[in-house]
């Protein structure tokens, strides 16, 4: 680890304009994230660091902290870790594996008293976490994919019966053909399950957003399920700096569970999963959807006591160089760091251009959306996940934001990197020249990196 800012030297864009490299096909590859290794990593590079002071009790008091070179996989076993949950069950599928094999030692190596569960498939992991749940314990599982569609039937179930289970969730393309690599196909299958969903560009969102979902999960005027998505073995296997917090901080952030109702509660006894039918089943649906709408007044409450301890500010998007920009690009995940690259080199052409990315996809922040996006001259969106005869996820929901718009900015969508696909920063700067010649067709669909 020693050796790893010399590299992270080697790769930075400084280095390729010096060396006169101009075209992606004879320089070194451009990696997602690498802007955030160069920026946080100190020179030293040490596995364990020399820590960081964040402030305390709105910066008045200092804490230290610990920054380590961790894969978004450990930072996420890290958040469990610290979490403590009473009830993990899970069952191995790549790319999520590594979460759960790390927390496992956590649980072998004494450091956390939690119940782990090895079970037969990703369908009886949801179902053995929705029981642990409803009895009133903290519970969570993981997974990708494939595991992710056989847990489909459970998945609604938990979010139905007002479960605050956390699930991270590393984003894997739905066979078939079987395919390993990264899309996110499988939790936009998800997307109207009822689940809070966020999507990460880093290992430190993973680790921040696993804290944060859980706190709100289990906020009485929410007491829904949370999905932390990061993007696989992009995220998931790349090793970064990561800042941990102290275990006490976040131990006291995340306080316990306090059951709004359980199963073990014989004094006040309750009926999970009954037969619901036409009587009283419309009247549950509607307390989820009131439940969804509470994120918006809990979300920000959450993340400013976040921000008190740790010093990172979230909200539902972040708007990136959008204060004069004309043309803005919309995306979702790690694809956001090498857009912000782009979005820099466009920046010094003299080309107003920005990006608005969403750290909260469920519920949809339309609101803030719009006020990001209104009196722009051009919108790109960028799906990682296609929706087959119809517009793309991601893109629908912006092109349905922008309907009240007073002056409606050109609009357009491109489908990029499924199956893990690279998306290069050529592609990005392509999405983008489309945009600014306003080449951009509201009811087309383009695509990037595709060989047609």
């Amino acid at each position: 680890m020693y050796k790893l800012y010399d590299v992270l030297v080697a790769l930075s864009r400084q280095f390729h304009r010096c060396q006169g490299w101009k075209d992606d096909r004879n320089r070194l590859r451009v990696l997602q994230r690498v802007r955030c290794v160069r920026q946080c990593l100190s020179s030293e590079g040490h596995r364990y660091g020399t820590g960081n002071q964040v402030p305390r009790g709105g910066g008045v008091a200092m804490v230290e902290t610990k920054k380590l070179a961790l894969t978004g996989a450990e930072a996420v076993a890290n958040a469990m870790r610290q979490i403590a949950p009473d009830v993990v069950a899970a069952y191995p599928i790549t790319p999520q594996t590594p979460i759960v094999e790390y927390f496992s030692k956590f649980v072998a190596d004494g450091l956390v008293d939690t119940e782990l569960i090895p079970v037969e498939s990703e369908h009886s992991a949801m179902s053995a976490v929705v029981g642990a749940a409803a009895a009133g314990a903290r519970a969570m599982t993981a997974t990708s994919a494939n595991g992710l569609a056989l847990m489909h039937e459970i998945v609604y179930i938990a979010a139905s019966l007002r479960l605050p289970i956390v699930m991270p969730v590393v984003n894997r393309a739905l066979s078939g053909p079987i395919n390993i690599h990264c899309d996110h196909s499988d939790t936009m299958a998800e997307r109207d399950s009822g689940w809070v969903q966020f999507f990460v560009e880093n290992a430190q969102e993973a680790y921040d957003l696993t804290l944060i979902g859980l706190k709100l999960a289990e906020h009485p005027d929410v007491q829904l399920p949370v999905m932390v998505n990061q993007d696989g073995f992009i995220i998931s296997h790349g090793v970064e700096p990561v800042e941990l917090l102290p275990d006490d901080m976040v131990r006291s952030f995340v306080g316990e569970r306090e059951p709004v109702y359980s199963l073990l509660d014989v004094e006040n006894p309750v009926t999970f999963g009954p037969l619901d039918l036409y009587d009283y089943y419309f009247e549950h649906k509607r307390q989820q959807i009131a439940a969804m709408e509470k994120v918006f007044e809990v979300f920000p409450k959450v993340v400013e006591e976040f921000e008190k301890i740790s010093g990172r500010r979230y909200a539902c998007v972040e708007a990136y160089r959008l204060d004069d920009a004309e043309h803005v690009m919309v995306a979702l995940g790690s694809t956001c760091g090498t857009i912000k690259d782009v979005v820099d080199e466009l920046r010094e052409e003299g080309k107003k251009v920005g990006l608005l990315k969403l750290w909260m996809f469920r519920p949809f922040p339309k609101e803030q959306v719009q006020r990001y996006l209104y009196g722009r001259k051009s919108v790109v969106v960028l799906d990682r996940s296609a929706s087959f005869g119809a517009e793309a996820p991601l893109y629908a929901e912006i092109k349905s934001a922008l309907y009240e718009s007073p002056t409606k900015p050109l609009i357009g969508s491109y489908i990029y990197g499924l199956g893990g696909r690279e998306i290069l920063p050529r592609h990005i700067r392509q999405a983008f020249e489309a945009a600014i010649n306003g080449d951009l067709l509201a009811d087309g669909q383009g695509y990037l990196g595709l060989r047609e």
